[in-house]
């Protein structure tokens, strides 16, 4: 868990940083499984009051290791592994949203794609004003099915619809506006807002926080259930538009259904 997630503590909180800046923190199977043994470990960590989640480098998270998606979804591409995937990925998020401990995405960086999704998911999110937020999932001929719900509980309906359509990317001052963050702050400050957040989580006894956590989740339940969501996550990897999305994106070229019709 280490080499790809730093586990630390700042005041009453554990602090959990995805060590992967040389991907942009691009999540792998190898960085879903060191995330979901770090909250785990929080979880189950008796100093830590509440959890903050931030990125090393320059980017919070790129969304997922596309390289690593593209070795997984070829031709002779096995359905058993792109299912496993989309199923890790959708339990981690499910740990994050339900973890008895509040959580805070301290955003320093791009959060894209399923790194979008990771800011969905943390009960508090703060981001420096340079941070980029967005789903260009579709872009890519993939479906941003898991993180809908979790998108919907913050912003509304009509700019859900634009995110997670025209997959263009919004700033962090747009991102507040909408509700997607709570706050931004500079870089050079940006944990020590988190940490005023988790010195006021503090002040709140752990049972009532935890049950106010379980309440706030079903006040807002789910219209599809987790496993529908992670296969409709799933499916369109397995099609030739994808592939064709990939190829587009890694060749650095327009995908193919860009091209004006003739």
């Amino acid at each position: 868990m280490d080499e790809f997630v730093r586990y630390g503590r700042v005041d009453s909180a554990a602090i959990l940083t995805m060590n992967r800046p040389e991907k942009r923190n691009a999540l792998s199977r190898a960085l879903i499984a060191a995330l979901h043994a770090a909250f785990e470990r929080a979880a189950a960590d008796p100093t830590a009051r509440s959890v903050i989640l931030t990125g090393s480098g320059p980017a919070f998270c790129a969304g997922m290791d596309l390289d690593e998606l593209r070795g997984t979804v070829g031709a002779s591409a096995d359905p058993d592994i792109v299912w496993d995937d989309a199923h890790r990925l959708s339990a981690l998020y499910e740990l994050i949203y339900t973890l008895p401990k509040p959580t805070i995405a301290a955003v320093n960086g791009a959060a894209v794609a399923g790194g979008a999704g990771l800011v969905s998911v943390c009960d508090l999110a703060i981001a420096v004003p340079g941070a980029k937020f967005g789903y260009p999932e579709v872009r890519r001929g993939l479906v941003a099915a898991m993180v809908l719900p979790h998108l919907l509980r913050h912003v509304g309906e009509r700019a859900a619809r634009r995110l997670l359509l025209t997959g263009e990317l919004i700033d962090a001052a747009e991102a507040v506006r909408i509700g997607f963050v709570n706050d931004t702050a500079e870089s050079d400050v940006l944990l020590g807002t988190a940490a005023r957040w988790v010195a006021a989580i503090a002040e709140g006894g752990p049972k009532a926080l935890a049950t106010t956590k379980a309440l706030l989740g079903r006040c807002s339940p789910k219209a599809i259930p987790l496993a529908e969501l992670a296969h409709a996550s799933a499916e369109p990897r397995l099609t030739d538009e994808c592939r064709d999305g990939l190829a587009a994106f890694f060749e650095k070229r327009p995908a193919p259904w860009t091209s004006a019709p003739k």
